[in-house]
């Protein structure tokens, strides 16, 4: 007797087929060594596929998103699983709204999309810490991640229990769109070089998913990357660019996979953007010209991004070891824009796809309406201080000296620190090498400059006794790369000094932004104090002005031209860091899921450096049509300390 697995309705049926049938038509996914491809129920299959991050796009426009991938001809989608987004706290996980997992890979499955799952534990993407929780660190000092750390390897394995369960009835062979599962990612890229780390993760995913899916490793196309990235269990593939010596560029991977399909795992159809340099782009023409190419060569081939998305809230990774924060926008120059749109190379891609694979009938679903509102006009709420009482409702926590925001459990956004001066001080030289990453410093509300992470560890202030020096820190994103992933303390990590005294006693604060509706709910309080080109971090809020028509809201982009930096936030949704003046960002993405009927949208802001409220005609931001993140990198003169 035979044994099939079907997927139906989310539940597993097992169908029972007797030999009188002579077969059993079982679901399967292979590799095919004797004929170098992949064999996808006995018979020979390439995918040809695209990389889509859940996480980045709203859960509202996965369905659209698929129906466009598969649109373009692909037959394969790749995604990551950034563990940061489903164990917030210690063993409290989450499977629902922007972290159904499950919702996603049926919606997939639906649109006759396998699936390439990159499991991690680490997954880079420019993601926050790698997707790694910010928690993690914290468990045992000095933990080296992604080796063999006890510490570590318990708390991924119990990850592991609960990810790969949740996985496996979305496996190919049970009837899901699953056919190959990564381990780790890049990890010849690492300094540990832990085989017997790559090993434990390797023998889970056979404990919890079986012997039947295929299991692979991406590495960079060099032979040394390979080295220490791969295991002879596992399949190994590489990832790199645009080239037009495909033998060449898979010369590494047949190095060290004689027989079998070649795989590019990241073909770059862009890159990545940095705050302060100019917006990555790739050329039309070189990307279809090598994807034409490499699929004529027989590779199988995943583009890496097909959308990037965007990074919302305060989950954009950096890099290192001198930090790179990654704006808002991880838009990526791909073929589906930031916001879903079908763009030219979108066109050109499916053009060359077509070649190979055959297209589905029908259009390409069209794009999203986008909304024009036009200015909201914008009013001062309150200074940071005076909302601390609501944006940090469980009140200070006292240290004799400052906290990171690791011993405090506060992983993410802001975080106030608070001396109460005992002298009077007349230029005095407050210092600290220990900001991780951006500290505004102010007495008694009134700016003294800012401090910034190995850059400006040195601000001079000026104060009387009893009057509160504060050190406002913004965690900027957590490293995502290379050893430096194991140095992402974030806050205020060292002590503190005036005039050379080390400060003693600290109320620290940390800011809920969740809370920043309540806020708003209060009346005015004092003015910011200006001092130079800084004012004193403030929230002000704003009504946006939806057009009452059956076909609104629609998705629109949030101009933030003149304001200088800081935090957006339409309702209660945490849009993304802002930061015009330094580029190439300058408009943030709002999905219009997030957007309400006419008249209850309200547009907060929380701006760090100076607002155009007190010295302009105009108070308000603009939402537009029209998406702009390829600023020219700003010759920094106006707010350079």
């Amino acid at each position: 007797m035979e044994v099939c697995r079907v997927f139906v309705a989310g539940k597993i049926l097992l169908v029972f087929l007797t030999v009188i049938f002579g077969f059993a038509e079982c679901r399967n996914f292979t590799i095919d060594y004797a004929n170098n491809t992949f064999a996808k129920d006995g018979i020979p299959f390439r995918y040809v596929s695209g990389s889509i991050h859940y996480q980045r796009i709203h859960p509202d426009y996965w369905q659209d998103r698929l129906m466009k991938i598969r649109a373009s001809g692909l037959n394969a989608i790749q995604t990551y699983v950034p563990w940061n987004v489903h164990e917030v706290a210690p063993d409290q996980y989450n499977f629902t709204g922007w972290s159904d997992l499950p919702r996603f890979l049926s919606l997939a499955n639906e649109q006759g999309l396998v699936v390439l799952l990159r499991l991690g534990p680490y997954i880079c993407g420019e993601w926050e810490f790698g997707g790694f929780p910010a928690w993690l660190p914290t468990l045992k000092k000095n933990m080296i991640l992604r080796s063999s750390d006890p510490t570590y390897l318990d708390r991924v394995d119990k990850w592991f229990t609960v990810l790969l369960t949740t996985v496996k009835p979305f496996l190919y062979e049970n009837g899901g769109p699953v056919v190959m599962v990564q381990i780790e990612n890049e990890y010849g890229s690492y300094f540990t070089c832990d085989s017997n780390y790559m090993h434990f993760l390797y023998n889970k995913v056979r404990l919890i998913l079986g012997n039947n899916i295929v299991v692979y490793t991406t590495d960079g196309d060099g032979d040394g990357y390979l080295k220490c990235g791969t295991i002879k269990e596992a399949y190994a593939t590489v990832d790199f660019g645009i080239t037009f010596n495909p033998e060449n560029a898979f010369k590494p991977q047949r190095d060290h996979e004689p027989k079998g399909p070649l795989v590019n795992s990241e073909f770059y159809t862009g890159w990545l953007d940095h705050w302060g340099s100019s917006h990555s782009t790739t050329k039309i023409t070189d990307v279809a010209k090598s994807l034409d190419m490499l699929l004529n060569y027989g590779a199988n081939v995943n583009m890496y991004m097909f959308e990037g998305g965007t990074n919302f809230g305060f989950m954009n990774g950096a890099n290192g070891p001198s930090l790179q924060p990654v704006p808002t926008s991880y838009d990526y120059d791909a073929p589906l824009n930031e916001s879903g749109d079908a763009t030219e190379k979108f066109y050109a891609v499916r053009d060359i796809v077509s070649k190979y694979l055959v297209l589905p009938p029908g259009p390409v679903p069209p794009d999203t309406l986008k909304g024009n509102y036009g200015q909201t006009n914008m009013v001062f709420v309150s200074t940071i201080q005076d909302a601390l009482s609501t944006l940090c409702p469980e009140g200070p926590i006292n240290s004799i000296y400052p906290l990171s925001m690791e011993e405090v459990q506060h992983y993410y956004g802001f975080i106030l620190y608070r001396y109460k001066l005992k002298t009077s001080v007349q230029n005095g030289l407050l210092e600290t090498d220990g900001v991780r990453d951006r500290g505004y410093v102010m007495v008694d509300q009134l700016p003294m400059g800012i401090l910034n992470r190995n850059i400006v560890t040195k601000v001079n202030v000026t104060g009387s006794p009893l009057q509160y020096l504060d050190i406002l820190v913004e965690n900027q994103g957590r490293i995502g790369y290379s050893s430096s992933i194991n140095n992402n303390t974030k806050g205020i990590i060292s002590n503190v000094t005036l005039n050379g005294e080390v400060l003693t006693g600290w109320e620290i604060y940390p800011i809920h932004f969740e809370y920043i509706v309540a806020v708003s709910k209060s009346l005015l309080r004092s003015r910011p104090k200006v001092s130079g080109n800084l004012k004193t971090p403030s929230i002000y809020k704003g009504k946006i002005n939806i057009i009452d028509a059956p076909d609104e809201p629609r998705d629109t982009f949030l101009d933030m031209r003149p304001w200088v930096k800081g935090q957006a936030f339409v309702n209660n949704f945490n849009l993304g860091r802002y930061w015009p003046l330094e580029g190439p960002q300058v408009t943030l993405y709002v999905p219009a899921p997030e957007l309400k009927k006419a008249g209850d949208n309200e547009l907060f802001l929380f701006e760090l450096e100076n607002s155009p409220c007190d010295n302009s005609d105009s108070c308000s931001v603009t939402f537009t049509d029209t998406p702009y993140i390829n600023a020219p990198p700003h010759p920094k003169k106006t707010f350079k300390q």
